[in-house]
């Protein structure tokens, strides 16, 4: 049923969203782009990713695929705001496996608000506030969330979670007419009440691919990525245990 719903929000906000995002420009004036970028290291952001990980944990696979399918789309927009529908499903496989088993899905259903400075994620369990300082190439982001439905019923609500994002302003390499290319980077601390505010960090960095005729950062974009993850697991299946990964992955901006 999540799944299916998921699903329905993302195909409603893709067409809802035609000429709300970024779109090539065509009488020369700049292109739109995102009020308020998606994190880049979140391991919970919603986003279109494959990733390859090499995992230790006591109930873990040693070798795990990490798979995405989500997107935050502008459905209302103004001058420097705009609401959303943000949706994704996230799904973890045992690669140690000759049949690949499923060994956690996770769910993200949510109407975030957003402006330059902020966000406000606004979910059917919790509802989650990012602020945000941006300078040229940098972004610092810090805030909380309070989870107000959960399971066990017993779980701490409280979630304190921040980063620090560096995207290059210029492109690092041009691949003729198909692509420019430039550096990113994101790492992002979140610690829950429930684990006795223990951090999880996660670091990623690598290359974001794009069309060279619209602005960086702007439009359907391609990356390649390194990935590293230390502390509480973020798959809810697993959110009791301890988990390191290294790993390499692809995603997708529509």
């Amino acid at each position: 049923m999540a799944t299916k719903l998921v699903g329905v929000l993302l195909v409603t906000a893709l067409v809802g969203s035609r000429g709300i995002g970024a779109q090539a420009s065509t009488n020369g004036e700049p292109t739109q782009t995102a009020v308020f970028e998606p994190l880049i290291a979140d391991p919970k952001e919603p986003q279109f990713f494959a990733t390859y990980l090499w995992a230790r944990s006591t109930r873990l696979a040693s070798r795990l695929a990490s798979v995405g399918f989500g997107q935050t789309i502008g459905v209302v927009r103004g001058r420097d705001w705009q609401v959303a529908v943000a949706a994704g499903v996230f799904s973890e496989f045992n690669m140690r496996s000759s049949t690949t088993d499923l060994l956690n899905t996770d769910y993200h259903i949510g109407l975030p608000v957003n402006a330059h400075a902020q966000r406000v994620d606004l979910t059917f369990q919790a509802v989650e506030l990012l602020v945000a300082d941006e300078a040229s190439r940098w972004r610092v982001y810090g805030g909380g969330a309070y989870v107000f439905a959960h399971s066990p019923a017993d779980l701490k609500p409280g979630v304190l979670h921040g980063g620090l994002e560096y995207r290059q302003p210029r492109s690092l390499l041009r691949l003729g007419r198909f692509a420019t290319g430039r550096l990113v980077a994101g790492l992002d601390a979140k610690a829950m009440q429930e684990h006795k505010w223990q951090v999880g960090w996660s670091l990623v960095t690598g290359l974001e691919l794009g069309d060279p005729l619209v602005a960086l950062g702007s439009g359907r974009r391609w990356s390649v990525l390194l990935k590293a993850y230390t502390g509480p697991a973020p798959y809810g299946e697993f959110y009791r245990d301890h988990v390191s990964s290294v790993g390499v992955g692809i995603g997708f901006t529509l």
